[in-house]
This record gives C-alpha cells, structure tokens and sequence, in this order.
C-alpha cells in the first residue's frame, strides 16, 4: 500500500513538472511600447510577462498576430496567454485573469499651447477629436454619441491631424504617445503637449487560457512572482530597460 501510494505521489509529480515545463505561447498584437517583435525582448509587457513566468518555472514563447486573431487563438486553444487584457467580462469564459501588472494611461492631446481644458466629458463638446480605428478608450467616452470625433486610420494619423490644426484633440495611451513622439513622430513631439487630467486608468492584465490543465496555477505562480520581481526591485529595473521609468 505505502509503495502504491509512493508511485502515485511521484506520477503526479512526473506530471506536474512535465507540465511546467511545457512552453507557454503568449500572443498579442503590436502596440508598442509594450508589445512589438522589433523591440527589445518583444516590447515592455512582453518582457515583464516572460522575466516573471519564468520566475515561476515556466517557458513562454511570443506570438505577434493582429488582436482579434489573437483573441480567435485563445478561444480555440491555439495561444495559452493573452499578453495585453484590459477587464472585459465576457474574456472570462475562455481565460483567467491575472492582477494588474501595468495601469493604462488614457490621456488627451493638444497642441502646445491650446487653452483646451478637460475634466469632464462635457468640457469637449465644442472640439473636434481624432480616435483610431477600432480603438476603445473608455466606455462613457466610446459611447457618448455628442462628441465631434473624427476617425483617423491609426494614433499617428490622428496625431498629424491633430499637428496640422485639422482637429482640436486626440488621445493615447500616455506610454504608446511617447513613444510614437520619439521615433515615428518626432518632428511632432514640441508641437503637441498632454492635457493634464487623464480620461482613464485601465489595468493591464494577462489572460490565461482557462482549459489550460494548469491554468489556476499558471495565474497563482505568476502574481507570485510579480510581487517578488516588484520587492527586489527587478520590476523596475525593466521598466527601466525600456526607458519608461
């Protein structure tokens, strides 16, 4: 009896291990600063995910596919981790979320010197505002059908109507804006300043595909490590790496 018991523990611990030993494949779209397969260690948050699952004692692998494809992958199995989730209930049916591991920063733009002032959605009724295709910013935003929002192909689009005097506004992620305004649109970065107030505040989360056999201690290892990788400092010292500290 005591040796069947003995080959039973060290089967499932066989199996365990096989598991954790298996690669992860993480996917998201590209959406730099934080995730893009030309940027160091595949862009910020895939830096972040992979140093901490590796913490954990897993190995990941980056995939890079346009968001709803991405989104596709982890319903069918194809991807065990979305990289980059803001909290949307319905994800709950097919994925587990982790804790936040970044906050998102929605904040407006204008150009450098403009008098424009926001702190409520009212205060912009009167102003035009460039949005990119496709992009959700923040509920009360996304659906208050009074504001002038004029649809631009991509943030950078957006942010040359905005340089040209075409529109009043745009918006970004504080992180995705700076780094656009010191590569791709740095001949705009004095010509456009931040409004002060934020439109939002989004946690950024991974999502664990939920029929993953370990996807429960996938989540559990991970927000562990988190925490450590933030005590030791090693957190930082990412966000460092990626000049965003």
């Amino acid at each position: 009896m005591v040796y069947k018991r003995l080959c039973i523990c060290l089967l499932s611990l066989m199996f365990s291990t096989a598991l954790a030993a298996e690669t992860l494949r993480l996917v998201a779209n590209s959406w730099p600063p934080f995730t893009d397969v030309q940027l160091q260690n595949n862009g910020l948050a895939t830096d972040l995910v992979s140093t901490a699952l590796q913490r954990a004692g897993y190995t990941s692998e980056y995939h890079e596919v346009p968001w709803a494809r991405a989104l596709q992958g982890m319903q069918h199995d194809r991807y065990d981790v979305l990289l980059s989730s803001w909290f949307a209930a319905e994800r709950q049916s097919y994925g587990i979320y982790s804790e936040p591991y970044l906050i998102n920063r929605i904040r407006f733009m204008r150009r450098t010197g403009s008098a424009i002032e926001f702190k409520h959605l009212d205060d912009l009724l009167p102003y035009s505002i460039a949005v990119a295709r496709g992009f959700a910013y923040a509920p009360t935003f996304d659906s208050d059908a009074r504001l002038h929002k004029e649809v631009a192909s991509s943030f950078a689009t957006a942010a040359r109507m905005l340089a040209a005097g075409r529109v009043d506004l745009t918006l970004e992620d504080e992180w995705v804006a700076k780094y656009y305004l010191s590569h791709e649109l740095a001949e705009l970065s004095s010509a456009l300043e931040f409004l002060p107030v934020p439109l939002s505040e989004s946690p950024l989360h991974i999502l664990v595909r939920r029929n993953h056999p370990q996807s429960r201690q996938i989540i559990s290892a991970f927000n562990q490590a988190l925490r450590e990788m933030r005590a030791d400092g090693s957190y930082t010292a990412i966000l460092q790496r990626h000049g965003l500290q």
